[in-house]
């Protein structure tokens, strides 16, 4: 028995040394199969997002096309509202001192007194709430609008008397020079750059507003104007031609450094808030000069009539404001730039509708310089349309690249 023991103690020790064995085995094994599951659902998360990722990639792009439609649309009703407006708006204001109008001071008042058209859109195109661009302070904008509001009164009071003491088209002729000053503006102000076909356009316009300077015949016209005024009456277009350029610069540049958006509620609120500016400079100018005190007699001295008298003056303020609310626009979604080719694009328009109905006479020097600021305003929309063809070609490239970065 004796001699049994150590045999029975060896083999329970070997029974414990494999149970220990064992339960060590097993609890290597579960460990390894929790592993093995923790790796296989790795594999899986990874497989997905490496589906998820290239179906990312195959996905399709958000539509730069309707987006490029959207924006062409914006700019398209905005053209027409600028030669719409502004044709019928220049062509009244002849009609009114043809007429018998002569309030120098009034013709200016109505350039900018429709701005309350603008209210129903802006209660429309309200600023969001949560807009991601922060609003400037308060007085900084109103001097902004109110510097801009003085601006525009005196500019279109310059508008008026050029309009009194020319032909409608000599005056739409030399107003066509309006570009050239914003071609430098730009350049100085909004850092546009020139290329040989916006300079070709520039001194192609200058040649055409030069050559109606020198050709003017005093028997061109059937329309009243003032005789021995012709030569102020080119000095105060081009002036106002430059103070235009001059202003819409100067939008350019609030909507780019102050405002920082083009949305429709900041193009409203500027349209509103500088022509309600001019309007009180003007209507001030009107009450000052005194010649308020004669639009009574104005009234009723008027060739069509007192109906004719206040309709032509209504139309001329709602044709003004058409043009205003595209040219601000177009300064918000394009440039200050384009906005005056596409105002210079009028500039066959309103002599033709002035030859029609108030008998200008168009001779061979005008018609030489029609066509000549025709071909400059080609050449620019030519460089337009290039640097659209650029842009699109930049934008396709960078989408390419980032689709392949998508798929690897």
């Amino acid at each position: 028995m004796t001699s049994t023991r150590p045999i029975l103690l060896f083999i329970l020790f070997l029974n414990l040394t494999m149970s220990d064995a064992t339960e060590i085995q097993l609890q290597i094994t579960g460990v390894r199969g929790q592993e093995d599951v923790v790796a296989e659902s790795d594999k899986s998360t990874s497989r997905a997002d490496g589906t998820a990722a290239a179906a990312a990639a195959a996905a399709p792009l958000p539509p730069v096309s309707s987006q490029r439609l959207r924006w062409w649309a914006v700019v398209l009703a905005n053209i027409v509202f600028v030669l719409g407006g502004q044709s019928v708006a220049t062509l009244l204001g002849r009609i009114y001192y043809d007429q018998g109008g002569g309030s120098l001071w009034l013709a200016t008042v109505v350039q900018s007194c429709g701005a309350p058209l603008a209210v129903p859109l802006l209660l429309y195109f309200r600023r969001p709430e949560a807009s991601p661009v922060a609003r400037p302070p308060l007085l900084k904008i109103a001097a902004i609008y109110a510097g801009l509001g003085v601006l525009l009164a005196g500019d279109n009071l310059m508008y008026s008397y050029a309009l009194l003491y020319l032909p409608l088209s000599t005056y739409s002729l030399v107003c066509a020079t309006q570009l050239c000053f914003n071609a430098v503006f730009s350049y100085f102000l909004n850092k546009e750059r020139f290329t040989a076909l916006v300079l070709n356009s520039v001194v192609l316009l200058t040649f055409s507003a030069a050559l109606v300077g020198v050709s003017h015949s005093s028997e061109e016209t059937n329309s009243s104007v003032p005789e021995g005024k012709f030569a102020l009456g080119f000095v105060l277009a081009l002036s106002a031609s430059a103070a235009f350029a001059l202003i819409l610069s100067l939008m350019q540049l609030t909507f780019d450094t102050v405002l920082r958006s083009n949305a429709a509620h900041a193009v409203l609120e500027l349209q509103l808030w500088s022509n309600a500016a001019a309007s009180c400079v003007s209507v001030a100018g009107l009450f000052i000069s005194g010649e308020w005190s004669s639009l009574t007699a104005e009234m009723d001295g008027y060739k069509k009539g007192e109906v004719a008298y206040g309709m032509t003056l209504a139309w001329t303020a709602i044709s003004w404001q058409l043009a205003t609310m595209g040219m601000v626009g177009l300064v918000a979604t394009v440039s200050s730039l384009f906005t005056n080719v596409i105002s210079t694009v009028g500039m066959p328009l309103s002599p033709i509708m002035a030859v029609i109905f108030l008998g200008d006479r168009m001779d061979g020097a005008k018609v030489i310089a029609m066509l000549i600021g025709i071909w400059g305003f080609l050449s620019y929309v030519y460089q337009h349309y290039l640097d659209d063809a650029k842009s699109k070609n930049t934008a396709g490239s960078a989408d390419v690249t980032q689709t392949s970065e998508a798929k690897l």
